[in-house]
């Protein structure tokens, strides 16, 4: 059944604003994998605030297009499904790697960040890098062990201190 114009750019619109929303997006061959396993990684990616959605590619370089995004006309050869990430930048890569792990006819082709196309290997350098929340705590850590080790300095002290005056008090007993 053919899709009306109405609902072609109703679809325009909805990617046209996810993509401007989203702070990055990993673009997924997903050519193989039953609608279970589709099912599964969306509820896995919807738990870290992303949103999988199987797009036409026409439609979806039209987007590119409007936006300004350059891209490689290759990429769109296949199929593709894509992931907004409206939360933190590094979730969908890791998530999609996990997931490509278990499932090897699932491959990442490539992603958006910063409103600009990048390729596979920076997906999968974007899925090693700590979550922001790793981040903020060794950031806090760090911040935190200089003052921590000046608090164990002072408190060395006074329990030396405290350990001679108990000496001395148990030769007097």
């Amino acid at each position: 059944m053919p899709k009306t114009k109405e609902y072609k750019s109703e679809l325009l619109d909805k990617l046209t604003s996810k993509i401007k929303e989203a702070k990055s997006a990993v673009l997924v061959d997903y050519k193989g994998l039953k609608v279970k396993d589709i099912s599964n990684l969306r509820n896995r990616l919807r738990e870290s605030q992303v949103d999988f959605n199987v797009t036409k590619n026409t439609l979806f370089k039209i987007v590119l297009k409007k936006e300004g995004i350059e891209f490689d006309q290759a990429l769109f050869d296949k199929p593709l499904a894509v992931a907004f990430s409206f939360g933190d930048e590094v979730s969908p890569a890791k998530e999609i790697t996990l997931f490509a792990k278990d499932h090897e006819t699932m491959a990442i082709v490539g992603g958006i960040l910063e409103k600009k196309m990048i390729d596979a290997e920076m997906i999968s350098r974007l899925a090693k890098l700590p979550s922001r929340e790793e981040l903020l705590a060794k950031a806090v850590g760090s911040i935190s062990a200089p003052i921590s080790g000046f608090v164990n300095v002072l408190a060395g002290n006074i329990r030396s201190f405290v350990n001679v005056l108990n000496g001395i008090r148990e030769k007097k007993a």
